[in-house]
């Protein structure tokens, strides 16, 4: 018999797993009208570069979590808008990716746009960077708010992916304007089973998200 403080911690330590394919839907499928921009199969992120495992620009999900982001599609739509999303499901091994850049010593051509305040080394520590990410469990994405008659996002105060203070969505550090961009996209999130993430604005979570415990490392691609 295992004694009881093993059995505590295996059952609070989060599975990582290689995981099943069929697991993840392409968001896309269900609701042609979402715009995405997966930067992270690309060189457009802070890395500037593909991040391991993004082998196709894809927006993968649970099943739950894309017919939520299909309600929250419809709502945005009805305001003469629509959603543009970053990033959905990440691999674990995009987070490691993410974790042994922090300690590397590669150029940083895209300091100025992504942490002009920090130093690279310090971004796990102050929380900006993880060893596991809820994007892992695949229900949880990055998006913002496009303009449909421009085709030109919504001012969020900062981009996307910006590591400051100034993008905690109630920052009082950027525009009143900039600011009802963000609780807007909070309001539509919310009201279709998410959950915003206070420091990012663009991120949020299913609420009764399938996986809560599991962090898949499925490769992404066509």
């Amino acid at each position: 018999m295992r004694p009881l403080l093993t059995v505590l911690l295996l059952t609070l330590t989060p599975i990582i797993a290689r995981g099943d394919p069929s697991l993840l839907v392409n968001a896309r499928a269900s609701t042609p009208s979402l715009l995405t921009d997966i930067r992270y199969a690309g060189n457009n992120n802070f890395m500037g570069r593909p991040v391991a495992g993004y082998e196709a620009p894809l927006c993968l999900l649970s099943e739950a979590a894309s017919m939520a982001l299909g309600r929250a599609q419809e709502l945005t739509l009805s305001r003469n808008l629509s959603l543009l999303v970053y990033d959905c499901y990440r691999p674990q091994r995009a987070v490691d990716d993410f974790v042994d850049w922090v300690s590397g010593t590669a150029p940083e051509p895209t300091k100025p746009a992504y942490y002009p305040s920090l130093e690279r080394s310090s971004l796990i520590e102050l929380g900006y960077i993880a060893n596991q990410s809820g994007h892992s469990r695949a229900s949880t994405v990055d998006l913002t708010l496009v303009d449909i008659a421009t085709g030109q996002p919504l001012d969020m105060g900062t981009p996307w992916d910006f590591f400051d203070p100034t993008s905690h969505t109630e920052s009082d550090e950027i525009d009143l304007g900039a600011r009802n961009n963000r609780f807007l996209l909070r309001e539509i999130m919310t009201a279709s089973g998410f959950r915003p993430y206070y420091a990012e604005w663009w991120h949020f979570t299913l609420v009764d998200e399938p996986y809560p415990e599991t962090y898949f490392d499925i490769v992404i691609n066509e």
